[in-house]
């Protein structure tokens, strides 16, 4: 029944459905998983790297976390080089905006600019929909900390915590048992998102290679974007590990105690 409605992203099917724009959705199911997490004083981003040959050279290697303003960065899942095309508009929309009124676009506001060309591409012909889901982080003097996540079909919607790409729903389940609300640091959401990551990657063990971790805090007035260094994700999964291996002794040992 699908094949004669999914020809056209303009071709509603009988129940009501835009299939190309169900499949574009379904392309970021199997994308690099992208983290994002709300905390009182700051937000964390967290993004699996898919590409990590050692052939590849440093310098031009894409990254997966992109900052668009002084007070706004994103992270995406899906295909790259429609990101790069929606990050590049992003951008220009900022900057047309600080040139224009004199300050930071509002981080709702340049969400919703852009949900309004993806949600274009959506319902005129000859187009398809962009197969790219965006995690927002930013901070505007009006509501603070942000954190948003917009879909291909131009829906967009504000997250405590969130998690797009490959193994989301259990990544969504963890968050939903561990992230205490109103109570998280910076400095707690780390350790979760490294914790939520571990147990949603396609990979036994947690590599420096295969993730990049920023986050966004305020010092001094000023909104800082910093992009954590491999030395630093190195020492947050060791300290996991430890932490894990603690608590699998400790259960072990429960065990043991249970049984004699």
């Amino acid at each position: 029944m699908a094949r004669r409605y999914d020809s056209r992203t303009t071709i509603f099917s009988p129940e009501g459905r835009l299939y190309q724009v169900e499949y574009a959705m379904e392309a970021i199911g199997h994308a690099g998983t992208c983290l994002g997490i709300l905390a009182n004083d700051g937000i964390v981003l967290a993004a699996e790297r898919r590409n990590t040959s050692k052939l590849l050279d440093e310098v031009f290697a894409s990254e997966k976390i992109y900052k668009l303003n002084d007070d706004m960065a994103c992270s995406v899942a899906g295909i790259t080089s429609d990101a790069n095309v929606l990050t590049n508009e992003l951008r220009v929309i900022a900057q047309r905006y600080m040139f224009q009124y004199g300050e930071s676009i509002p981080c709702e506001q340049l969400v919703c600019w852009l949900c309004d060309i993806k949600q274009a591409y959506t319902q005129y012909g000859g187009k398809r929909p962009f197969g790219v889901s965006v995690l927002y982080m930013g901070w505007d003097k009006h509501y603070g900390f942000q954190l948003y996540q917009s879909d291909p079909s131009g829906n967009y919607g504000g997250w405590k915590a969130t998690c797009i790409g490959n193994n989301s729903s259990a990544a969504v389940a963890i968050l939903k048992q561990d992230y205490k609300e109103g109570e998280m640091t910076v400095a707690e959401a780390l350790p979760l998102a490294i914790k939520v990551m571990s147990k949603t990657l396609d990979t036994t063990k947690l590599a420096t290679e295969k993730l990049e971790l920023a986050t966004l805090t305020r010092k001094d007035n000023k909104t800082v974007i910093s992009i954590l260094p491999a030395p630093e994700v190195e020492v947050l999964i060791k300290k996991y590990e430890e932490e894990e291996a603690k608590a699998e002794a400790a259960r072990k040992e429960k065990e043991k105690a249970a049984k004699s």
